[in-house]
């Protein structure tokens, strides 16, 4: 990073700044045929994840507060739906800034606050998600005191301890998030520097390695290997004692979590390598950092279509689409004496017969 830099990295070509959401301090009045192409894209991408995440994680969160008894298992589903909720109510701003070619309209407080959202709610995901993996080999490799201690309250302790973690780990947001007008644009960009445009100094450098490997770290690389090792774990002890007599409520969780990390992974690596940016050309930074920030947040919209998807009973179409919410995030997986999900391909909808909902939701 030179002296006098303004963002988050460096002008890979005297006319351009990149940012955590796209190229937002633009220099040159004429952008490459690509990068329009880009900005097009990421428009639809961004709207798209907008109406399938409020709509799909409004639902769960009705579900998992009103139409479910409250159980460890629904606790992690719905902080983690509202997570991605949160995120999702505030992503039209950035419709809004893609499709008027990146100029920030919201203000300087807005752009620290959307900004802080993307983060917060990456945090907060991995977090759970981490939560939920632990949660559940211990389930299984300690199945009597998991009976004993897994408890509704132990589970919202857990999720307290997340939610200000994340806060913390999210707040450099707050902090370097800004707004500056450029050629009649008003940009929404990171200023590691915390100075002007055309002020000198290095102390943006170390501020800027210094979020971006802590956001690998502690956002993706430390909670995969907490995660895998976990999954490991469970794997290996429910092949040899056959514990397991459905692997449905396994594949969902698993595929939840690597749904995630193959949405985050390029947007990790790329920021890794754009402090290190002469090792690749300037386009693959000027038009992959911003498709690498769609893909993320595309994430906060796939859970609840995952839920519907790999739900017990999609493949019965009688069943209906609350029925299937219902059956996902009610499948569990780690005791020993592990309950079979039968009664549930037999639901028609939420309101059969209450006796089967109650037996199953208290095996969770």
């Amino acid at each position: 990073m030179e002296d006098g830099e303004y963002n988050s990295s460096l002008p890979y070509d005297d006319d351009e700044y990149l940012d955590d959401l796209g190229p937002v301090l633009v220099l040159d009045d004429h952008p490459a045929p690509e990068a329009r192409v880009t900005r097009i894209l990421v428009v639809v991408i961004y709207s798209i994840v907008c109406f399938l995440g409020i709509l799909g994680n409004g639902l769960v969160i009705v579900i998992a507060t009103f139409k479910m008894k409250r159980t460890v298992n629904s606790v992690w589903f719905l902080n983690l739906a509202v997570a991605d909720f949160l995120f999702n109510v505030f992503l039209p701003l950035h419709i809004t800034y893609a499709a008027l070619d990146y100029h920030w309209v919201f203000g300087t407080a807005m752009c620290k606050v959307s900004s802080f959202l993307l983060i917060h709610n990456m945090y907060t995901s991995v977090f759970l998600l981490t939560a939920i993996s632990l949660d559940r080999c211990v389930s299984v490799l300690l199945p009597v005191w998991s009976q004993n201690h897994r408890s509704v309250r132990l589970a919202y302790t857990g999720c307290v301890v997340i939610w200000v973690l994340a806060f913390f780990l999210s707040s450099p947001s707050l902090v370097f998030r800004d707004t500056a007008s450029l050629h009649g644009k008003t940009s929404c960009f990171n200023n590691f520097s915390l100075s002007a445009p055309g002020s000198s100094g290095r102390i943006g450098s170390s501020q800027h390695v210094l979020v971006t490997v802590t956001r690998f770290l502690c956002g993706f690389l430390v909670p995969v290997l907490i995660i895998t090792a976990c999954y490991l774990t469970i794997v290996c002890r429910l092949r040899r004692n056959r514990l397991a007599k459905t692997k449905k409520p396994f594949k969902i969780i698993v595929t939840i979590i690597v749904t995630f990390f193959c949405c985050w992974c390029p947007y990790h690596t790329l920021y890794l390598l754009e402090l290190h940016h002469t090792v690749l050309p300037g386009p693959v930074f000027s038009l992959g950092l911003p498709l690498a920030t769609a893909l993320a947040i595309a994430n906060s919209c796939m859970n609840p279509l995952l839920y519907v998807f790999m739900g017990q009973d999609f493949k019965k179409f009688k069943v209906t689409l609350f029925s299937r919410l219902v059956n996902a995030l009610s499948e569990d997986t780690g005791h020993s004496s592990f309950p079979s999900h039968r009664s549930f391909t037999r639901m028609s909808s939420v309101n059969d017969k209450s006796s089967v909902n109650e037996r199953e939701t208290s095996m969770l």
